[in-house]
């Protein structure tokens, strides 16, 4: 396709309404958002889902690797649409071959542009091309002006909100006809991740075409939060990573009912072990072991003698190993609930309102909830967090403080004191899970 029939294509207002005006959004993250966890999160509320990332160059010249990361059913039209395939790239010749693999079977092609982690900085694409503007227009440019479906691209903030500005007005330039704005800088990753400024996404929505179809992305933490973050930018709509990892229901909105917005995760897992055993391909069942950490993270740090457990099981174990552990999880959980007490534990708390707008929630550890990653001892929910691109630090409320170690207190009582073997496995984890979103 040239320059000359490009306009065949829908692009911005247009194209986001022909898929349906989604407002609520799964994020690309590295192996994490393959079919089946779309698949499960669509059930929950996700109105458009994007890929995990693909590398353009393994996935353009590489069968073995592109066979890896998509199966005939990656982009189907009843059970995978809308869909936005993702590519980290540095090469416009290769991103553009890499694309129409998958130009005829998703929505658009979205650049990474806002990949911060050390393999990025080592491959030169993600976030470190914010260093090379002319190259990242060059990538945008090349698929806008040969590809058949439309071409989009997600990106983060400088410190510098006027340049954050000019560098969106470059990629929109280029031709992305979405953008999505993650509102942290490239150095706010894993403990440093801090808080997402939402008045500077407010700031370049504001200060981009009135049409320009935007989406937020950071600090959604409970569905509560969507509506927030939409009052807030003025976006069209929310993306969510790492709260969409460890809940899955982060998006649903349709009730106010804790047994939807905060599944058990005896019956989140079961449904997700479900759809892996479905699917075809290789991702999903790749993807299995990280997913099972992650949602049952609350309940491992209560459970601990399941930790090992799964680390050990291969994710090429047969299915009848995994089911064991699910239905060990479902063996649990259901103690849980034969108890005389439990109307009164099984409820989910809102603390205070925090000076950034939000609130924390008290989650019951069988229950899906979000995870907070501990600093120095200290969990992310209770300490100092920097503001992205201000000299901004928010600091949570000694009550809700105190209502969190309270928390703590009362599961560490169940707890199994962990042995060395268990803290290691549990920082390997942990080191997983800083390694996923994007």
């Amino acid at each position: 396709m040239t320059a000359d029939n490009k306009t065949e294509k829908l692009q911005g207002r247009a194209l986001f309404e022909a898929i349906g005006k989604p407002k609520t959004i799964v994020a690309p993250m590295v192996d994490q958002s393959e079919l089946a966890w779309r698949i499960l999160s669509r059930r929950y509320g996700a109105e458009l889902c994007y890929t995990p990332m693909f590398h353009a160059r393994l996935f353009a010249n590489e069968p073995k690797y592109r066979d890896s990361m998509w199966s005939e059913l990656d982009g189907d039209k009843e059970k995978d649409r809308p869909l936005i395939v993702q590519f980290c790239a540095n090469d416009a010749d290769y991103l553009l071959k890499a694309a129409r693999f998958v130009e005829d079977k998703c929505d658009a092609v979205d650049l990474n542009l806002g990949c911060p982690q050390g393999i990025a900085k080592k491959g030169n694409y993600g976030a470190f091309l914010m260093d090379d503007w002319e190259l990242v227009h060059k990538l945008i440019r090349n698929l806008h002006d040969n590809l058949k479906c439309p071409v989009t691209a997600k990106i983060r903030v400088y410190d510098d909100w006027e340049k954050s500005l000019e560098y969106a007005k470059l990629v929109l330039d280029a031709g992305a006809q979405f953008i999505t704005i993650h509102g942290r800088t490239r150095d706010m990753k894993g403990q440093a991740t801090g808080l997402a400024n939402w008045d500077l996404l407010r700031y370049l929505r504001d200060n981009l075409p009135e049409d320009q179809v935007f989406f937020a992305n950071g600090n959604i933490l409970y569905p509560s939060d969507l509506q927030r973050c939409t009052d807030a930018v003025k976006c069209d709509a929310v993306m969510s990573a790492e709260g969409n990892l460890y809940n899955p229901a982060v998006f649903w909105t349709k009730t106010d009912d804790i047994d939807m917005q905060f599944r058990r995760v005896d019956k989140m897992l079961r449904e997700y072990f479900e759809i892996v055993k479905e699917v075809p391909g290789e991702a999903s069942r790749h993807a299995m072991k990280s997913h099972f950490f992650k949602l049952l993270h609350a309940f491992l740090n209560v459970h601990t003698e399941l930790r090992p457990v799964i680390g050990k099981t291969s994710v090429h174990s047969s299915f009848d190993e995994w089911e064991k552990i699910v239905v060990r999880v479902e063996e649990i959980v259901e103690e849980i609930y034969q108890k005389d007490n439990i109307s009164e534990i099984d409820v989910v708390t809102t603390g205070e309102v925090q000076s950034w707008g939000g609130s924390y929630k008290t989650v019951p550890f069988w229950r899906c909830q979000p995870y907070f990653r501990t600093v120095n001892g200290e969990k992310q929910n209770t300490r100092v967090l920097h503001v992205a691109a201000t000299e901004k630090v928010e600091k949570t409320s000694k009550k809700e403080v105190k209502q969190d170690a309270k928390v703590q207190t009362e599961e560490s009582s169940t707890k199994r004191k962990p042995s060395e073997e268990l803290e290691g496995e549990r920082k390997k984890v942990d080191i997983e899970k800083e390694n996923v979103t994007i």
